[in-house]
């Protein structure tokens, strides 16, 4: 499943941004270590912009950046022969093609290339105009990665991260919990230790700032 399948089964920008919240909260959670965790999101990626990230350790991730302009997003499949890395530094054909000019600066900022060259497989966008994702006029992109990268906001529902994350974390998981955080309401210890016992409310202070989730 390439871009134009997945861009057709995204939610709205608004909801895809609860659902990254959402994510990096379940991961703050799960795992003390911030090194390893998978899903993240800055509420301070920039004065006007917020930023999820997922990064899996084996040189695949995303990064989806919102703004009061719309989203922007790229996605990373390290082993997709459509990698800059396997095309003498170059993007693919058609993937950067037709990138609104108020998604310019996301779209060069150096946080997601190197040497100047997007680390990107998938690319697509959606401005607060569009009635839909776009994405580029990209040929043969049944190898971007794109359906496997941006499954669980593409799905959006909670029971999608409870079957990610036993198989990750290799632990069994509360839906209800997961339900809690999906919705964003407040954290309670409740909530953090149905998740991970070894976790308490006070431990995630600077984490859920960070992410902008919201506090009772």
């Amino acid at each position: 499943m390439s871009v134009h399948e997945v861009i057709r089964r995204l939610p709205d920008v608004g909801t895809v941004r609860r659902v990254s919240r959402a994510l990096a909260v379940l991961d703050l959670v799960l795992n003390e270590d911030e090194r390893t965790r998978y899903y993240e999101f800055d509420a301070r990626w920039s004065e006007t912009e917020e930023a999820a990230l997922m990064r899996n350790g084996s040189g695949d991730e995303y990064s989806i950046v919102f703004s009061p302009d719309g989203a922007f997003a790229y996605g990373f499949d390290h082993e997709s022969p459509m990698s800059p890395y396997a095309n003498d530094q170059k993007v693919w054909p058609g993937l950067l093609e037709g990138v609104p000019e108020v998604f310019h600066a996301a779209r060069d900022d150096k946080a997601f290339s190197d040497e100047g060259v997007p680390r990107a497989t998938v690319c697509f966008w959606r401005t607060t105009d569009d009635s839909a994702w776009r994405s580029g006029p990209v040929e043969d992109a049944d190898r971007d990665g794109a359906d496997w990268l941006f499954e669980l906001v593409a799905d959006g529902r909670p029971e999608a991260y409870l079957t990610f994350a036993e198989e990750y974390y290799e632990v069994a998981l509360d839906l209800d919990a997961i339900r809690h955080v999906y919705a964003l309401m407040p954290l309670t210890e409740y909530v953090v230790t149905s998740l991970n016992r070894q976790r308490r409310l006070s431990d995630l202070s600077d984490g859920i700032a960070e992410i902008g989730y919201p506090r009772s």
